[in-house]
């Protein structure tokens, strides 16, 4: 590997050694910082919303969910329920 990286080094033109030697110089610094953690899924379903629509179980019940929120003429749309 380090014979290929000097081969192709060897080969680029002169006008782009001082962006190599740019990236090599960011590589380094990157190397030098903390791995950080991936965030969880959880979080990621949290931010997106998903699981709070108040349904449990839509699993078995997803054609009838379906039918509330889907008019056969018109399409989607948004149906707000209001409780009084």
């Amino acid at each position: 590997m380090n014979q290929q990286l000097i081969q192709a080094i060897q080969e680029l033109p002169s006008e782009v050694l001082p962006e190599l030697a740019s990236f090599v110089e960011y590589l380094k610094f990157k190397s030098t910082l903390p791995k950080l953690k991936s965030p969880s899924s959880s979080f990621l379903l949290g931010i997106a919303g998903l699981g709070s629509s108040g349904e449990s179980d839509i699993s078995d019940r997803d054609e009838e969910i379906l039918a509330k929120e889907v008019s056969p003429l018109q399409g989607w749309s948004i149906k707000v329920e209001t409780q009084i």
